[in-house]
């Protein structure tokens, strides 16, 4: 079995519903990280943990909750379209896996014109961490640097998989998810089978290395290598 203290496996089915903090809406929490006390606010408004990853389900106008302190990156997964009002500003997520970051404290809100949507909503805390998200096909493998300072989370939106770190593997369907860290054994992590992923790049805020640390392990433009 792989050290769970390496891989983390979160499946489908342990998911919990989670009212939106304003009480306007429903999110999916697929995981949510533990944080040392000393790494918490005493202010009562910001996030009680470091990063949280969810799909939230939007059936109808809604202000967001707010976040202060907590940096944000939306995307659309199922649904026609979804609209985020920011300010006086409208910005469209018209298409499949079309993406938009802000900042948590900012008040936006969303819109359904063309009816219900899903979303994947990426959360950190700006003072701990930076954070990078794409959206992946997975045919074969797929590989990224890593160390102790990076933890990568891998949301599998469709087929199945192997993920991990050298010896530790573990095996995953659509809808499971993968927390790993502490990969500085082998100096990368990776992801092997066929279908489509979602991979998060946290890297830790304090670190000294540069803001493009979650760098491509190779020459191919995206975060991961085929091998």
């Amino acid at each position: 079995m792989p050290d769970p203290a390496t891989v983390r496996i979160i499946p489908a089915a342990t998911a919990r519903s989670v009212r939106w903090r304003n009480g306007q809406g429903w999110t999916r929490e697929l995981f949510c990280a533990p944080a040392p006390a000393a790494a918490l606010s005493v202010d009562a408004a910001a996030a009680p943990w470091p990063w949280r990853i969810s799909i939230a389900r939007i059936d109808r106008d809604a202000p967001f909750s707010a976040f202060p302190g907590v940096d944000r990156e939306l995307m659309l997964l199922r649904g026609g379209r979804l609209d985020l009002q920011v300010a006086d500003r409208r910005i469209a997520l018209a298409s499949r896996y079309a993406r938009h970051r802000f900042a948590g404290e900012r008040d936006v809100a969303a819109c359904v014109p063309a009816g219900g949507v899903e979303v994947f909503n990426l959360m950190w805390r700006r003072d701990l961490h930076r954070a990078r998200l794409w959206h992946l096909p997975l045919a074969g493998a797929l590989a990224w640097r890593a160390d102790p300072a990076t933890t990568w989370i891998v949301h599998l939106l469709a087929g199945h998989a192997r993920c991990g770190s050298g010896a530790a593997q573990a095996a995953l369907v659509a809808g499971d998810t993968a927390v790993l860290s502490d990969a500085s054994a082998s100096g990368r992590v990776s992801i092997e089978g066929e279908g489509a992923l979602l991979a998060v790049c946290l890297r830790d805020r304090l670190d000294a290395g540069p803001d493009d640390a979650c760098a491509p392990a190779g020459p191919d433009p995206r975060p991961g290598i085929r091998s």
